[in-house]
């Protein structure tokens, strides 16, 4: 059985011209000379390593899909006929305040100070991406209007056209930084809260030192990974005046700006555009624990991290390490994963699935907490896109984990509801919006309830795309009740591992999660028996 073709992807831009291809290479099986294209090699061919990477870069967001033996669909979620655990004020169930709607969705993350979220899931990193960038004012004002977190990614003081250093080196001015905390603080309302991700190279622009004197941010991430690549982080220019800021700033830029030849070839047209790369990271416990005590000196209440799909011996040393640290929340995103820039090829063929990656951390985590540490909250990223995918991580996890990183999956509402605002403007809307009306009011089912929470007379400096992740939330929200109310749990603390039952053999021995014809056996068999 082969997971997973290469060669010719929608990602990107190709396609095979025969429906007959060897699974292993991904070449159609008859390659005629004379082929029109196209497929990866015929496309690599003229345009080379840019069929590295998914496209048209920033307007686009991809995913892997490879096919893995074992995934979150293969577990199922228990339902019961009877009980009620969680619910407020310690109450007892009845059929009468036992219901979905009464079902609480909050959670809370942090060692000490907390943070609570309205409901548990919170963005992937939304960093130096273009894609990124010319949405953050719908992600921001969606994220604080919904009461969740949102992650500022790594490089958006470096990248910024408008970053003024000093002497040293050093930020003293980054403009589109304090764009992006001031669209989020103008709608937060005490639930959730941004926090800046921080990699080698804003370590050494000295973001950190930007941040907190500045804006007083109380939270930041260190960043070990994700799930979508082993890499340092990447954004494309085409520009080569571009191209050399940024080297000259301390990044590494491909194919080298200050070489004659590719000069040459730019002017030429054949070169259009040049990566922007991140350094790799290196981390030991004694530099880790170091970089966080530093932080907590320069003021900052919590400190996070973001890890990816690192074999067993990384995960290890993060939750271990985190432990011994006090971390506030570690993320551990789970490969293939989803960006807004990483290489293709490496996005669908590195690193450990979600769900392995996952049910080892559990497995790490109780190791731990039977030592006499505490394990610290954990966040599962690494495909989640629907209510029932939550359910299951928070209760693969539990009682680890407390929330959800979502990446994708909270990106694409805000560019939906952007690209609404804008066919509404220019009298455009597609038959998939048009048949529920016109206008936002009509559109968007979540309108008045945006309204109610801004306001009447600011309710029109709401950008739409906000409220699409408004509504995407709120379907999170009720969903996640429903399915909930089913498992007998009336709040995100009282979900267990209990509520899952593995479809096949495989995924028990991967998730220890009971085989479902053995989940509750011994019950059934003693009722039976009287």
């Amino acid at each position: 059985m082969n997971l997973q073709r290469p060669n010719g992807n929608d990602a990107t831009e190709t396609f095979n011209r025969s429906k007959s291809v060897v699974p292993c290479s991904g070449i159609c099986s008859r390659c005629v000379d004379g082929c029109r294209g196209n497929c990866e090699v015929f496309k690599a061919t003229f345009r080379g390593r840019e069929l590295i990477y998914p496209g048209p870069f920033g307007d686009v967001t991809a995913g892997g899909d490879k096919d893995y033996p074992v995934d979150y669909s293969h577990l199922n979620i228990q339902g019961y006929a009877l009980g009620a655990k969680g619910m407020p004020n310690g109450e007892v169930g009845t059929p009468d305040n036992a219901r979905f709607p009464n079902v609480s969705t909050e959670c809370a993350y942090g060692w000490d100070k907390k943070v609570a979220m309205n409901v548990p899931i919170f963005t992937g990193a939304l960093g130096s991406t273009e894609i990124a960038r010319k949405n953050w004012d719908h992600f921001a004002v969606g994220a604080a209007i919904s009461g969740v977190t949102i992650v500022c990614g790594e490089n958006v003081c470096g990248i910024d056209p408008h970053l003024v250093l000093d002497k040293n080196n050093l930020v003293i001015e980054a403009p589109d930084m304090d764009r992006r905390i001031a669209a989020y603080r103008k709608y937060h309302s005490g639930k959730g809260e941004i926090l800046i991700q921080m990699n080698v190279e804003d370590t050494r622009l000295g973001v950190a030192e930007y941040i907190i004197n500045k804006h007083h941010i109380e939270t930041i991430e260190l960043k070990w990974g994700q799930g979508a690549k082993c890499i340092g982080g990447e954004i494309k220019v085409n520009s080569i005046e571009r191209a050399l800021e940024l080297q000259k700033r301390g990044y590494i830029v491909t194919p080298d700006p200050m070489d004659p030849v590719i000069q040459m070839a730019f002017n030429d047209g054949a070169i259009k555009e040049f990566e922007r790369h991140s350094r790799l990271g290196f981390i030991s416990e004694e530099s880790f624990i170091a970089e966080v005590e530093r932080l907590r000196t320069l003021g900052y209440k919590r400190i996070t991290l973001k890890t990816g799909a690192y074999g067993l011996r990384e995960l290890a040393m993060a939750i271990r390490w985190c432990s011994k640290a006090k971390i506030d929340l570690l993320t551990i995103d789970g490969a293939p994963g989803g960006t807004g820039m990483s290489p293709w090829r490496m996005m669908e063929e590195w690193g450990m699935p979600s769900i392995y990656l996952h049910s080892a951390a559990v497995e790490f985590a109780q190791i731990l907490e039977s030592q006499g540490e505490r394990v610290p909250d954990l966040a599962f990223a690494g495909g989640f896109s629907s209510e029932d995918g939550v359910f299951k991580a928070l209760a693969l996890g539990a009682p680890y984990v407390k929330a959800v990183c979502m990446g994708r999956a909270l990106m694409i509402p805000g560019m939906v509801g952007k690209n609404i605002e804008q066919w509404i403007k220019e009298n455009n809307l597609p038959k998939t919006v048009s048949q529920f009306g016109s206008t936002p009011e009509e559109i968007f089912v979540c309108y008045e309830a945006v309204k109610d929470i801004v306001g009447a007379k600011e309710i029109k400096n709401v950008p739409l795309g906000a409220i699409g992740i408004y509504s995407y939330a709120d379907k999170i929200r009720v969903g996640l009740q429903q399915l909930m109310a089913g498992a007998r749990c009336f709040n995100t603390n009282s979900i267990t591992r209990n509520e899952l039952m593995s479809l096949t053999e495989e995924c028990a021995k991967v998730t220890k999660i009971p085989y479902l014809m053995d989940c509750g056996r011994d019950e059934a068999l003693a009722i039976l028996k009287g």
